[in-house]
């Protein structure tokens, strides 16, 4: 996409409101959510009967039933049912996978026209059985007689019969990723005061954003919320100290409030080139210029949300960019602490040339210019929407501001790091 032929744009975005886990979404099931955001772009921007020429969507607590995700949700559309879709997975990641994806195939003219996204519900949880209870299942189906049948419920114990729940836990480490970020914090002493700060500026900015219409043609109604669920416009400092640790409940410093909250929902964005922009006479709001993904060594010691300061340095150095070449930049708040983390390690001189290879710190990032509507931590954290809530996002504030250039930083499970840039038309 560096190459100046055939640029490739953000032509628009849609997302439902995010909502806290087992509230307001908690009978609505993950296709259902993602088909509100669908409709939303669709009607908002006038597709109806359009043809796109690829859908990727993606979600991480997606279900065997739900094998061919994306098609399914695109058939619930009024969009050409001709248009195909599959699905992606890259952990929190994948919203910003996505977009790379359908941007790469329209910056080859494979397609003009594509919709990237994501959704994720902890309310509609793919539930397992053991792997005692499986296999009992499975012979029963191909069982012939009721002995047989009844020789193999015979051997299933009231132990075979418990639930397997997903949960985000690495496989690696049995941590989770509060765990492991409660480890970072304490490696590069980043205090619980600095945490709740972040958490505050988050939801102060979120909440002016919205009382200023800013997401009026971003979020779109659905399940009878108009924004999203965690929003706290009366959150204080005060109110965040109070909060108990988490995950490390002696020594922790990572609260419900400095942490991401487990969220329901869906976004996705409207991407093409100049020749499908014109096909459905959309306005460019901003320009795909690169991204780069990375991981770590999470499981011999490197920080499991570390991986993001990876990708921007190496998305920096190819793009000859440095902090100050940026006006906003959208870092995606798993926790407060892992920003922070990442915010120092780019400050840092020694891990700047010793992990990320480079000749110097990259520096510091101007507070002022990050998370400038309010990110995770205020309006929620739906694993595979996320990167498209935020690439929407950037957008529009590059297109309404007329600044030149966003930068956008995520991590994801299993150490890994996606990083893009996004420059104005």
């Amino acid at each position: 996409m560096k190459s100046e032929a055939n640029p490739v744009f953000v032509l628009g975005s849609a997302r439902i409101p995010f909502a806290k886990s087992q509230t307001t979404y908690a009978e609505i099931n993950r296709k259902d959510l993602m088909t509100a955001s669908l409709n939303a772009l669709v009607s908002h921007y006038n597709l109806k009967g359009q043809f796109i020429g690829d859908i990727a969507l993606g979600a991480i607590m997606n279900s065997s039933a739900d094998f061919n995700l994306a098609r399914e949700c695109a058939l619930e559309t009024s969009l050409d049912p001709n248009s195909p879709a599959y699905n992606v997975q890259r952990a929190c990641g994948n919203g910003l996978e996505v977009s790379w994806q359908i941007a790469l195939k329209a910056h080859t003219g494979a397609i003009d026209l594509g919709i990237a996204g994501g959704v994720d519900t902890n309310s509609d949880l793919p539930i397992e059985v053991s792997a005692r209870f499986q296999r009992a299942l499975l012979n029963l189906n191909k069982a012939k007689t009721i002995g047989e049948r009844i020789k193999i419920l015979s051997g299933i114990s009231l132990k075979d019969l418990k639930p397997k729940i997903p949960g985000v836990n690495e496989p690696r480490t049995k941590l989770s990723m509060g765990d492991h970020t409660e480890l970072m914090v304490k490696e590069w002493k980043i205090s619980r005061e600095a945490q709740d700060e972040v958490a505050f500026a988050s939801h102060v900015n979120g909440f002016k954003a919205y009382e200023e219409g800013f997401f009026n043609d971003l979020v779109f109604p659905f399940g009878g919320i108009k924004r999203d669920g965690t929003l706290r416009g009366d959150t204080t400092i005060e109110k965040l100290s109070k909060l108990k640790p988490a995950f490390d409940k002696t020594n922790g410093t990572l609260t419900a409030g400095n942490s991401s909250p487990l969220t329901d929902g869906s976004a996705c964005v409207l991407i093409g080139n100049l020749k499908g922009a014109e096909k459905v006479n959309a306005k460019p709001l901003a320009k795909f210029v690169d991204v780069q993904v990375a991981a770590v060594d999470f499981a011999h010691g490197a920080g499991l949300l570390m991986a993001p300061t990876k990708a921007v340095a190496q998305l920096l150095t190819r793009n000859n960019l440095t902090f100050q070449d940026f006006d906003f930049f959208e870092i995606h708040e798993a926790f407060a602490g892992q920003v922070l983390c990442n915010l120092k390690a780019w400050e840092t001189e020694s891990y700047c040339r010793d992990v990320l290879k480079l000749s110097s710190a990259l520096g510091t990032i101007d507070r002022k210019k990050m998370n400038v509507v309010g990110s995770s931590l205020a309006m929620g954290h739906p694993f595979a929407a996320t990167g498209a809530r935020i690439t929407g996002t950037l957008a529009k504030l590059l297109s309404q501001s007329g600044k030149k250039r966003g930068l956008i930083s995520i991590c994801t499970a299993g150490g890994m790091g996606i990083a893009a840039i996004l420059e104005s038309v």
